[in-house]
């Protein structure tokens, strides 16, 4: 069956971690949106390989809309935790009980959203310390399932793990 993955994403994203699943999960044919401030906007990696389209607009997504959530790494979830829509949106996905993916550094998204604690993740080089004191447990792995809801990577070396444990989440 076919699922509906939102992508949360703003300028300085690592352009592997979001392309390669994006990718993956259209190949086995599941929607991907794309959700930043404005629809129509561009964003752009930290490598500049890849320019992304918005097509939704935070303030017109629901997480009613999806089935799942990715959040690519890179500089793009610090600086979507400071808009109190994109942490009230990760709060409400979490809540509702549905699959977050994220690679290194998107935890920290989760953390300004309270939903980390008790979570089993893998244990990202340069926020671990910050995710240990917020009740977070950590893996040194290249993938960690936590219950087909939060599903972690460390870093791009790792994406053909998380890619298929991904999938794995999405044909359920």
């Amino acid at each position: 069956m076919k699922k509906r993955v939102a992508v949360l994403v703003t300028h300085e994203f690592e352009d592997a971690e979001y392309s390669e699943p994006v990718e993956a999960f259209r190949a086995a044919r599941n929607s991907v949106t794309n959700i930043e401030q404005r629809a129509g906007n561009i964003v752009y990696g930290k490598q500049r390989k890849i320019s992304v389209s918005i097509d939704r607009s935070i303030d017109d997504a629901s997480i009613h809309d999806f089935d799942a959530l990715l959040i690519p790494g890179g500089d793009s979830p610090s600086s979507l935790k400071i808009d109190e829509r994109f942490v009230y949106f990760v709060r409400h996905f979490a809540n509702a009980q549905k699959p977050i993916f994220m690679c290194s550094h998107s935890p920290i998204l989760l953390m300004q959203a309270g939903v980390i604690l008790g979570r089993r993740i893998t244990k990202m080089q340069h926020t671990f310390q910050d995710l240990e004191q917020a009740g977070a447990v950590l893996f040194d792995q290249e993938v960690m399932n936590d219950n087909n809801l939060y599903i972690s990577s460390r870093s791009t070396l790792d994406l053909p793990y998380f890619i298929q444990e991904t999938l794995k989440v999405l044909r359920r």
